[in-house]
């Protein structure tokens, strides 16, 4: 935030405005007109956000004055809710919108990407991701500003849940693309060794037809976050009755992940320590969504998904699979087992 604190000059009548802790509106009191917010969701540095003046035209403000608003509030904002774009990432993001310019036919998402260039061609913009989009309803109190935060919420939540409705699917797609490859290569072997070809189209058809759904236990290697995902994903959702996760590290990625159960099926979470960022997540987790039950529980070193009477021994905290290698393994013990010992 220090670089964003040496660009900004506040005058008197700003200091105005922070004391009502309100954003000044341009005189027309209407943002810009824009493309769809979806349009405006990039992907940088492997995260989803949007950028500072994209932001400022939905809010209908300037997009120094915004700027402003958020340097009265830093402390809310930490590097993980908004960073500044480097020189590269400034400059490829230049590079992708005047293209989009000349490929596009629609006029006015042509000029208001126009002016999003012209409006930050000497200053490096600042992105938010969803957490520092949500933070900014507590600073910007404007109706517009509170309207709009909703409609970019909804946005990033309905892409979201596209995503994760989808994973299956996409995963069936990944696994026959792997077996055509072996498909080919055993087509191959028959020209070599006829009488084998029987028992190789047999085998490769029963890998097409095999769903994994009864894998009960294995290892994880670093890198596999899609497979950790889905076999937790899966998990979650052949839940009938409940679900209770004892894992001492959680964030909100945690919490989407069990809002796959399905209808009706409680979820609880006992974890080591819930900090005010977590609280505020899980607020406003159970404002929107089924509520999920997490409570405070310091006994439990490893982690523990339990499927409805089913314990599941994880080996590394859910929001962490895939970093590191980590096992997994269905246990004799079932969930009312744990919670008798609580």
């Amino acid at each position: 935030m220090s670089n964003l604190a040496a660009d900004l000059t506040i005058c008197d009548n700003e200091k105005i405005m922070a004391k009502n802790d309100e954003i000044i509106k341009f005189e027309s009191g209407k943002a810009q007109p824009i493309e769809r917010i979806e349009n405006l969701i990039l992907e940088i540095r492997g995260q989803q956000v949007m950028l500072d003046r994209d932001l400022a035209r939905l809010y209908g403000v300037e997009t120094r004055r915004l700027n402003e608003q958020v340097q009265r509030n830093a402390e809310r904002f930490p590097s993980d809710f908004m960073f500044q774009l480097s020189k590269e990432e400034f400059e490829k993001w230049k590079s992708q919108n005047a293209t989009s310019i000349l490929d596009n036919d629609n006029r006015t998402s042509q000029n208001a990407t126009s002016n999003s260039i012209k409006m930050g061609a000497r200053k490096r913009p600042y992105a938010f991701t969803e957490n520092g989009i949500a933070m900014l309803s507590g600073v910007l109190r404007s109706p517009q500003a509170i309207e709009t935060n909703i409609l970019i919420m909804r946005t990033f939540t309905a892409m979201r849940h596209f995503i994760g409705a989808n994973a299956q699917m996409f995963q069936r797609m990944e696994i026959m693309e792997r077996n055509q490859l072996a498909l080919n290569t055993y087509l191959y072997d028959i020209d070599r060794k006829f009488e084998d070809s029987d028992h190789k189209f047999e085998e490769v058809f029963k890998r097409l037809d095999d769903r994994k759904n009864e894998i009960e236990k294995g290892i994880l290697f670093d890198g596999q976050f899609f497979d950790a995902y889905t076999l937790i994903a899966n998990l979650i959702k052949d839940a009938k009755v409940r679900i209770i996760l004892f894992d001492n590290y959680i964030d909100y990625s945690v919490l989407n992940l069990l809002d796959k159960r399905e209808i009706g099926v409680s979820a609880t979470i006992y974890t080591k320590n819930i900090d005010a960022h977590l609280q505020a997540d899980i607020d406003r987790h159970n404002l929107q969504y089924p509520v999920i039950d997490v409570q405070v529980f310091r006994k439990a070193h490893d982690r523990f998904l339990c499927i409805d009477d089913t314990v599941y021994l994880i080996g590394a905290s859910i929001k962490d699979l895939g970093k590191k290698w980590c096992a997994f393994a269905k246990l004799e013990e079932t969930t009312n087992d744990l919670l008798t010992r609580m």
